[in-house]
């Protein structure tokens, strides 16, 4: 190919036409329909929110449906208790089982915190860390006064009161 065949410049170069008049072309028939595509938009808005009523109207019918079955149908038989639907050992829980215990073994605390559940008391559900609030004063009393025996005596010592005796008798070392 030689260079000659191409007189007004680069072959990717769209020529001029302007000056290229067809009166009977007005409209391309490929062009989009900006109608159509309209009314799609609106139809489709106004399904869409056609569809969220009727889930809200079934939500609500499904909502006094099984509202009227617990008023007429008493608790199934089979049905599991509060304490049968707990999952099994281990839980997930700073003290698991601690709450069922808690009021036969330790003594009322003199904090301030009462010694009975707060869920006992009023009726409200009780703080999801008052157990291990429970455990933590139980625990911290042991490691100031000492353990207690199955009889109630204090027995061993707290560790600071351990770390003054092995301070006054002097630490054991080795010979060199």
């Amino acid at each position: 190919m030689n260079d000659s065949n191409h007189k007004a410049g680069h072959v990717t170069e769209t020529p001029d036409v302007s000056y290229i008049k067809n009166v009977d072309v007005t409209h391309e028939a490929s062009d989009v329909q900006v109608g159509s595509i309209a009314k799609f938009v609106l139809g489709l808005l106004v399904l869409t929110i056609a569809t969220h009523f009727a889930l809200w109207g079934l939500f609500l019918v499904f909502e006094r449906r099984e509202a009227a079955q617990e008023r007429e149908a008493p608790r199934s038989k089979m049905a599991l208790s509060d304490k049968e639907r707990l999952p099994p050992e281990p839980r997930l829980q700073g003290a698991p089982g601690f709450a069922e215990k808690l009021d036969q073994e330790i003594k009322p605390a003199t904090t301030a915190e009462p010694a009975t559940s707060p869920a006992q008391d009023s009726g409200k559900p009780k703080d999801p860390l008052w157990e291990i609030k429970r455990l933590q004063t139980q625990w911290n009393e042991v490691l100031e006064h000492g353990p207690v025996d199955q009889n109630g005596r204090r027995f061993g010592m707290p560790i600071e009161k351990a770390k003054e005796e092995i301070l006054k008798q002097g630490l054991p070392t080795r010979k060199q």
